[in-house]
């Protein structure tokens, strides 16, 4: 079995990104428990699971304005209960954490945890200035020592580069591939490239320039729809999905069962 088919079950897989409503502590928190909260996204993540998806990533997305790197046990905790709730729904199907913004340890310890196979990691290599201010320090050497301090080497880290929502004029000097090439050397388990921001198209150039760079699954982290499934699946190993299949293709809205379905017969054509 190969790296991509190792993490993600299948060549070309297609990944749900399933938007955790607002946890306590937070900001834009209603009241209702974790446990309501859990049992939403559970039964979002086994919808997307049955209609066709090959996997699912949890993500703290309504937690909005984010804390920078520590974002306190409370959403640890509860995202470790949403976590093990999904997991119980979706059984053996590939499941990702992530953890806004740039908790990349609590998001490792969530997936340890709960069974996930993998994490989507913020500021893995280099430095950039993100909405929530300057991400100084590169996440790798501490997180890969945290990983094996834990035993949690099972669970793979998909780190982004150059990603959305961020400025990299610090690094204007060092391109999309010498990024990745970094990325690999430090020990990612595969590469996430997206657009400007949640929503926005990834480019294809900056696809075609991380394979270049690496061997590591490529994974695309924004802006994919019907249309570009195919020409995504010609470069990408495996495509994230948060936004297109919502109602009205706005990631903060509920999924919209026949853009759903829309998109799934996209991915099985491009695939065939």
């Amino acid at each position: 079995m190969n790296a991509t088919a190792d993490i993600f079950g299948r060549e070309r897989a297609l990944l749900a990104m399933v938007h955790v409503d607002a946890l306590p502590g937070t900001p834009r928190h209603d009241g209702r428990s974790v446990a309501t909260i859990a049992h939403r996204a559970a039964d979002e993540a086994r919808m997307l699971v049955e209609a066709g998806f090959d996997g699912v990533i949890v993500e703290n997305m309504h937690d909005a304005p984010y804390l920078l790197r520590d974002v306190g046990s409370e959403i640890a905790t509860a995202m470790t209960a949403v976590t093990l709730r999904v997991k119980d729904a979706i059984g053996a199907t590939p499941l990702g954490v992530q953890v806004l913004a740039g908790a990349n340890m609590a998001a490792l310890a969530v997936a340890h945890a709960a069974g996930a196979q993998f994490i989507r990691a913020e500021g893995f290599v280099f430095s950039s200035i993100a909405d929530e201010g300057l991400m100084a320090r590169a996440d790798a050497g501490p997180l890969l020592r945290y990983r094996k301090q834990i035993g949690a080497e099972g669970v793979r880290i998909l780190a982004d580069i150059k990603k959305k929502h961020s400025s990299h004029a610090i690094t204007a000097d060092v391109d999309l591939g010498e990024t990745a090439h970094a990325a690999a050397f430090f020990g990612a388990d595969g590469l996430v490239i997206t657009g400007i921001a949640t929503g926005h198209a990834t480019s294809l150039d900056d696809l075609r320039a991380a394979r270049h760079a690496t061997h590591l699954p490529i994974v695309v982290g924004s802006g994919a729809t019907p249309e570009t499934l195919g020409a995504l699946f010609e470069h990408a190993h495996a495509v994230i999905v948060g936004s297109w299949y919502k109602r009205d293709g706005l990631w903060s809205n509920a999924p919209d069962p026949a853009r759903v379905k829309q998109l799934v017969t996209a991915a099985n054509a491009a695939r065939a």
